[in-house]
């Protein structure tokens, strides 16, 4: 996924790229009255852009109106879809897993993420654990965040999340490394109360 937004990306703002440099060396070759070919579209520095009659023609048509704010509704919608696109993390679907017998298995990321959660989770001071799985389905990367009680040792914590919750998952997958971004947050809570 990651993959195909980047390639969706560069040819969209390649596309945009070359549509204002052809719009803007049209209209800078007509300003500056340089010799343009006949079927240009603007021939001399007093040419508009969009002339009177242009700008008119459809104006009394009943349906002009709706269409364009339709079209810029449409539009509007589209950059919208594509910008909530860019911030959204593409997690993987599955892990390949070497048997050793030339073969591979393939693991749902899901599940690998679910028994990470549960590990990770269950480790003392800890109060919530979230993984998301990301790269490629032979070289997985985990995204791991730790909600830690107020009395746990982030070092501890982070310690025991690479000795114990990933090295059982590096063991368990056959992977001969699986590359980690820990995030350690402290869980709020209330001020006790001395009497």
């Amino acid at each position: 996924m990651t993959v195909v937004l980047r390639r969706v990306n560069r040819a969209l703002l390649g596309l945009a790229g070359l549509l204002l440099v052809v719009v803007g060396g049209a209209v800078l070759a007509a300003a500056l009255d340089l010799s343009v070919p006949s079927w240009w579209p603007w021939s001399g520095p007093s040419d508009v852009l969009l002339s009177a009659a242009d700008r008119q023609r459809w104006r009394e048509e009943g349906w002009w109106w709706p269409v364009v704010i339709a079209v810029l509704g449409l539009v509007v919608l589209l950059a919208l879809w594509w910008l909530l696109v860019q911030f959204r993390r593409a997690r993987l679907r599955e892990v390949l897993v070497d048997t050793g017998d030339g073969e591979e298995a393939i693991l749902r990321g899901r599940a690998l993420e679910t028994v990470l959660e549960a590990d990770a989770g269950a480790q003392e001071g800890v109060a919530r654990a979230k993984v998301s799985l990301t790269g490629r389905r032979a070289a997985p990367r985990t995204r791991v965040a730790l909600d830690l009680e107020p009395y746990a040792s982030p070092g501890d914590a982070l310690s025991r999340l690479g000795t114990e919750a990933l090295a059982h998952a590096r063991t368990s997958a056959g992977l001969p490394e699986l590359p980690t971004e820990a995030r350690l947050r402290a869980v709020k809570h209330r001020a006790r109360r001395v009497t």
